[in-house]
């Protein structure tokens, strides 16, 4: 599996914020097709004394095209959604996408209209600093 260019960065990111990245990558598997997700991580919610549970799938947008770069992104939050709900319904997708692509691209009206209707979720992450700046659900 080819890692994304960020991904160290988005992990190291997601420590620093208090998880604890369980796999790297996350693998599913429904019938007869595998699935990888970039990471998988934890954190243990002290008022309610159960697990929060994530899946993260990491984009970079660094291809000739940030529209290209999209579809390909929300066809696997898609389908990952799907994955996730039928092997471990208690974890929650998110995409990672760097925080100047998130206020740049993802800032167009359309663009934010599209998310909102697949109730995408996102973390923005600075990859330099290699933190998280942003969590954000467009439900």
């Amino acid at each position: 599996m080819a890692r994304d260019k960020y991904h160290q960065a988005v992990k190291t990111a997601l420590q620093k914020a208090g998880w604890n990245v369980t796999h790297d990558p996350l693998r599913l598997q429904i019938e007869s097709i595998p699935v990888l997700i970039d990471l998988g991580a934890e954190r243990l919610i002290a008022a309610e004394r159960n697990d929060e549970k994530i899946a993260i799938e990491i984009k970079t947008f660094g291809g000739n095209s940030d529209i290209n770069d999209f579809h390909v992104a929300l066809g696997q939050y898609l389908n990952y959604q799907v994955f996730l709900h039928e092997a471990e319904s208690n974890r929650t997708l998110f995409i990672a996408v760097p925080e100047d692509t998130w206020f740049d691209f993802f800032q167009n009206r359309v663009i934010q209209k599209i998310c909102q209707q697949h109730k995408i979720r996102f973390l923005v992450y600075n990859s330099l600093l290699e933190e998280v700046i942003l969590w954000t659900s467009s439900s």
